[in-house]
Parts: structure tokens; sequence; C-alpha cells
């Protein structure tokens, strides 16, 4: 899971300085494998260093884990649903195509990352309500002064409403407060306002979660169905028995998204998943009703034994 909706943007020009010096920080904690904590808007935020990597860390708020960051190796991808999302990020241009990239939610930045180390002359914007969690993650992991990331401290919504009509390439949602996506991010209305900011053949994707009976899943994937004729849905197999609570990432797009390709790297991963696309898709989600402003709830809770 990823956190909700971020602040300022990349230090100038003038702060060169400042930036060597909490590069060199954040790398001499690294090698500490001390943890790293603060209060945040969000509760407690801590970066758990990667017993296994040597410059690596987990972000977690309140002991729930929500991105995973190598700083020697931003392509590195730990987190299942961020792989499957690195996947999406790969297959929507030819490689090294800089992209038009926002991303609603920041977590530890590590999409955003992936995408300034694949496809270099990027343009990226992230929105992320909880502007101390921004502050934290930018001073211990250092975004590449080099990578064209801007970072607003605003609500996932609110800073989709002022990207221009048409602007981005792809829009990634990875957006959880107190591990539920909120219920204004899972509306009808929303996706309008995403549809509004792709470009023609641009790409949505999400992360999603949820557990038995998946009714929060099969009315995202109805509501995604109202806007965009080409939908596909990424997850465990385990997850889509309803056996177990977990994540899934949709993609959804006017143009046909690259199912075989997709199916293929999804399989592959060291945990593989499964892809649904077309008629299977649609008799997954059973007539679900699409999900309104008026009617809208948060996506439901992890069970306690969910990040065991």
């Amino acid at each position: 899971m990823a956190r909700r909706g971020g602040a300022a943007g990349n230090a100038k020009p003038d702060k060169r300085a400042d930036r060597a010096e909490r590069a060199e920080r954040s790398g001499r904690a690294g090698r500490g494998r001390e943890a790293l904590t603060a209060a945040v808007d969000g509760g407690h935020a801590e970066l758990a260093p990667d017993k296994e990597r040597r410059n690596a860390w987990t972000l977690l708020l309140d002991g729930a884990p929500q991105s995973h960051v190598d700083l020697d190796d931003p392509t590195y991808l730990s987190f299942e649903y961020q792989r499957r999302i690195g996947h999406v990020i790969d297959l929507a241009a030819p490689p090294g195509t800089p992209l038009h990239v926002l991303h609603l939610g920041g977590g530890a930045f590590t999409l955003a990352r992936y995408t300034a180390a694949t496809r270099p002359r990027s343009t990226q914007q992230i929105v992320e309500i909880d502007a101390p969690l921004v502050a934290f993650v930018r001073r211990e992991l250092p975004l590449d002064p080099q990578a064209r990331v801007r970072v607003r401290a605003l609500d996932a919504r609110e800073g989709l409403g002022k990207i221009p009509d048409g602007w981005a390439d792809l829009v990634v949602a990875d957006v959880f407060g107190g591990a539920r996506t909120p219920a204004h991010l899972t509306t009808t209305e929303f996706l309008a306002e995403v549809r509004r900011a792709l470009k023609p053949g641009g790409s949505y994707v999400a992360n999603l979660a949820d557990g038995p009976p998946l009714a929060h899943l099969r009315g995202q994937i109805a509501t995604a169905a109202a806007h965009f004729p080409e939908l596909a849905l990424a997850a465990d197999p385990t997850v889509w028995r309803g056996r177990r609570f977990g994540n899934a990432v949709l993609v959804a797009s006017d143009r046909p998204v690259a199912v075989a390709e997709l199916t293929r790297r999804v399989a592959t991963d060291p945990h593989p998943g499964r892809v649904e696309h077309g008629r299977a898709l649609a008799d997954f989600t059973g007539g679900a009703a699409v999900v309104t402003d008026a009617g809208a709830k948060a996506s439901p809770a992890p069970p306690p034994t969910a990040f065991d």
C-alpha cells in the first residue's frame, strides 16, 4: 500500500551543498542500519533499513508497509504491486521515451524514482497531502537532483484538478490514508477528472486493496469501465479467488492495453500473478454498480494479520 495524496519542488541550484550533505547523510544512515522515525500527519513514519541491500529502506506508517526504495538502484522494485505498476510504466511507450507522469500519493517516491531512472527527461508531478512525510522522505532519501520531479502538498483530488487538460501520459494512483483509499478517490467523478488530465492514448493505473468478498474491487472495475474502454487487472491468484486480502493493479486506457506482454511479465514476477481483461474481467465484475461521490465509501481496512 502507499500513502494519500505532497510538498515543495526540487531544490534550486543555489542549494547544491545542502543536497550533497543530505545525500551523504542518507548514505551514512543506510550503512548504519538504524531505523529513522518521524511524526507526520498520517501518524508515525519509520524508514526501516533493508537487511539485504546496502542503501535500501522500507517506509512504514503506523507499522503498515507503504513503499520500498533502493537509493543505489532505483530500478529495483521490491513490493509486488510496485513491480506490477513498473511493468505498466515500461509498457506505456517505447523504452527510454520520456513521459509526463502524475503520481497521486507519494510514499517514498519509489515509482517516480523508477520512472526517472528508466525514462530520463520525463516530467513528473507527485501529489502527497502529508507535507511532514514529504519533508521526512526528502531529507532522508533525497531525490536525484537531476530528476524532473515536482512535489505538491495537496489532497490528491485537489492536485488532480490543477493538472491541465491532456497533460499526462500516465496517472498513477497509489493513495492510502490509514491503510484505506479515501472515498472521494474511488468515484466516477474522480475518474472523470483523471480522464480529463490524460492525453489521448494515455493510461490510468491504480493500486487497489481488497479482501473477500471483493466488493470494493468489483466496484472500482465497474467505475473505471464507465470512462475507459480498455481495462486489465493484475492480482495474486489467491486475491482473485477471494481467499485473502491483498493488492490488485488496475490499468485503464482509451487504447488497447498491452495485455499479452503485461501478462507475461506478471506471470514471471518473483510472486507470480494473473492478469484478466475483456469478457473475463467483465464477468468478474458481476454487474457491480458505478461508485459516485454521493454513495462512496473508503476501501475496506486490512485485517490485523495483513502485514505479518
